[in-house]
C-alpha cells in the first residue's frame, strides 16, 4: 500500500511538472501579455520600505518580467542570476550587506525559461542597474540592453564609488548595449517617452530619481488591462497613495535623488488618482506580484 502511495505520488508530480511546462510553452502568441518570474526573495518589516510602514514582516521579492508584444518576447530586469552568489561575495560592500541581502533558494529567470522550453530571451531593458536587476544580464550572452545614456554613464563607473553597480555583473566585454531614446513626446504625465512598438501597448518612461537613468515601464495588456512597473521607485505600493518615501536609511543609502524620488512618487499618486484602474508594481513588492501571480502563469 505505501509503494502504491509512493508511485502515485510520483505520478503525480510528474503529470504537474508537465502541466507546468505546458501552460508556459502555451503563453499567448497573440496580442499582449507579461509573465513576472520570481528569482528569490526575504522578509523585511514594512517599516524599512517606507516611511510609516508597519511592524509585520512582508516578502520582498527579485523578479523580471517577460513581456509577449505579438509573439516577441523581452525582459523588464533580470532579477538574481545564476551567478549571484560570486557576484555578492565579489563586490557587495561589507558594510551594506547587514541590509542588503537576499534568501534561497534562488532560481534565475534564465534557468526558470529554459526549463519551460522557451528561446533565448534577445532583448533586456533595465529599469536601472541596481546589483538586483543586473544580476541575471550575464545569463544571457548575445542579448541587446536597454538603458538610457544618464544609467549607461554610471555603469561605466561600475566599481569606481557606484558601489550598487557591480563590474561582475555589467563589466563584460560581450554585454551588448543599447541607448534609450525618448523620441515619443509626453505621455501621462511623463514629458518624454518611447512607444516600443508603436502601437501604445508597452511604453517606457524616464524615472530618474532612484537613478540617474531609471526607466519606468507602462504595459496595456490584449484585455485592456493597465500597468504600469516602477522599478524601485519605491519598494512598497502602499507607500504610493500617501506619496511616502523610504525609510530614511534606505533612502539615504539607495536613492541618488532623495527629492526627485519622492517627485516621481508624488507623481505616480497623481497618475492613480486619475485612472483608479492602473495597477502600479513595484519592484520588490511581493503583495502586489502574487496576487498577480508568477510564472508559468501569464496576465493579458
Amino acid at each position: 500500500m505505501t509503494v502504491r502511495k509512493s508511485i502515485g505520488r510520483f505520478w503525480v508530480g510528474v503529470a504537474a511538472a508537465l502541466a507546468m511546462a505546458s501552460s508556459a510553452a502555451a503563453a499567448p502568441n497573440k496580442g499582449v501579455s507579461f509573465s513576472i518570474i520570481k528569482t528569490g526573495s526575504r522578509l523585511s518589516p514594512e517599516s524599512m520600505l517606507y516611511q510609516g510602514g508597519g511592524k509585520a514582516k512582508v516578502e520582498v521579492v527579485y523578479s523580471a518580467i517577460l513581456v509577449r508584444h505579438e509573439g516577441q518576447d523581452f525582459l523588464f530586469d533580470t532579477g538574481l542570476g545564476a551567478r549571484i552568489d560570486d557576484q555578492y561575495a565579489r563586490d557587495m560592500p561589507r558594510w551594506k550587506r547587514p541590509f542588503f541581502y537576499y534568501g534561497k533558494p534562488i532560481v534565475p529567470a534564465h534557468a526558470q525559461l529554459a526549463r519551460a522550453g522557451f528561446p533565448a530571451v534577445r532583448r533586456i531593458v533595465l529599469s536601472h542597474s541596481h546589483w538586483d536587476h543586473a544580476s541575471g544580464l550575464v545569463d544571457f550572452p548575445g542579448a541587446e540592453i536597454w538603458v538610457t545614456k544618464p544609467e549607461r554613464t554610471l555603469i561605466d563607473r561600475a566599481g569606481h564609488g557606484a558601489d550598487s553597480i557591480w563590474p561582475s555583473q555589467v563589466g563584460g566585454s560581450g554585454l551588448a548595449w543599447t541607448s534609450i531614446d525618448f523620441r515619443s513626446g509626453p505621455y501621462r504625465g511623463f514629458e518624454r517617452s518611447l512607444d516600443v512598438y508603436g502601437d501604445g501597448t508597452v511604453v517606457l518612461v524616464p524615472q530618474f530619481g532612484h537613478t540617474e537613468g531609471s526607466v519606468g515601464m507602462f504595459v496595456t495588456t490584449s484585455s485592456g488591462r493597465r500597468f504600469f512597473f516602477c522599478g524601485d521607485t519605491v519598494w512598497s505600493a502602499a507607500a504610493i497613495d500617501a506619496a511616502r518615501p523610504k525609510f530614511w536609511l534606505a533612502r539615504a543609502l539607495v536613492d541618488a535623488d532623495a527629492g526627485r524620488t519622492l517627485s516621481q512618487v508624488e507623481k505616480m499618486s497623481a497618475l492613480r488618482k486619475r485612472d483608479p484602474g492602473l495597477t502600479i508594481v513595484p519592484a520588490h513588492d511581493g503583495r502586489v506580484q502574487a496576487r498577480l501571480g508568477y510564472f508559468p502563469g501569464w496576465v493579458d
